[in-house]
């Protein structure tokens, strides 16, 4: 299946729930997130369809998190208007769905950085972590080039971490503690102010790590990611 070549978004449906698992969806659940395929299965089917925007839209319409996940794999992001998207991510709840569509398709529409400026201090706390998902990618952007091409003022973003973090609702906190963490890793000059505000804060301090992977707390986090870097370059 090639291209834009006409599917039945019902066949894809029942091709989906022929591929539920009750142990997948008990362990997702956990997660918040209301589907039981496992996501090797269902990126094999999006590599199968390759890319198709109509069967994309179509899927994303059933409200199914398993066919909005698989809409996101065969999508084209710079299709969608910033409406749609904008649409998209006031009725994606699903945490995994979230997660994709501001990865695999926000992050590579036209539409990014208008999307990040308007959902960054929206009322509702998710569209505004996503928001904050948006502005991480920049910060880690900016670091990398010699003139900071996406206009952010990295010391008001710390201004805002260090006032609303601690209280954020939890999705809008880990969006905030990543922005925190992105610039105390990737720009030296601030390091020791977003170390300061993540030992103040103790956000996600406790958070339970398991053994060989970064703890998501900010000061243990950019030690670490600065002592690989430092590694590297020897």
């Amino acid at each position: 299946m090639t291209g834009d070549q006409p599917i039945a978004v019902q066949e894809i449906l029942a091709e989906l729930a022929s591929l539920e698992d009750p142990r997948v969806r008990e362990i997702n659940e956990r997660h918040g997130d209301d589907h039981g395929v496992n996501l090797s299965r269902l990126r094999a089917v999006a590599k199968r369809l390759k890319v198709q925007q109509l069967l994309a839209r179509e899927l994303w319409a059933s409200g199914d998190t398993a066919a909005r996940l698989l809409s996101l794999l065969i999508c084209r992001p710079k299709d969608f208007t910033a409406q749609e998207l904008d649409a998209m991510i006031r009725v994606g709840r699903s945490p995994k769905v979230l997660d994709w569509l501001v990865n695999y398709v926000v992050k590579k529409s036209p539409h990014a950085d208008e999307l990040r400026t308007a959902w960054f201090s929206d009322a509702d706390p998710v569209v505004a972590a996503a928001g904050w998902a948006l502005t991480s990618a920049r910060v880690v952007t900016s670091a990398r080039v010699v003139k900071d091409l996406a206009g952010l003022d990295l010391d008001g973003l710390l201004d805002r971490i260090e006032s609303d973090m601690k209280a954020a609702p939890e999705r809008l906190q880990w969006a905030m503690n990543d922005c925190l963490a992105q610039i105390g890793i990737h720009h030296a000059a601030l390091r020791d102010r977003a170390l300061s505000i993540g030992e103040r804060l103790e956000v996600l301090k406790d958070y339970p790590t398991p053994p060989g992977c970064t703890s998501p707390y900010a000061p243990l986090w950019i030690a670490e990611m600065v002592r690989r870097q430092e590694e590297a370059t020897r």
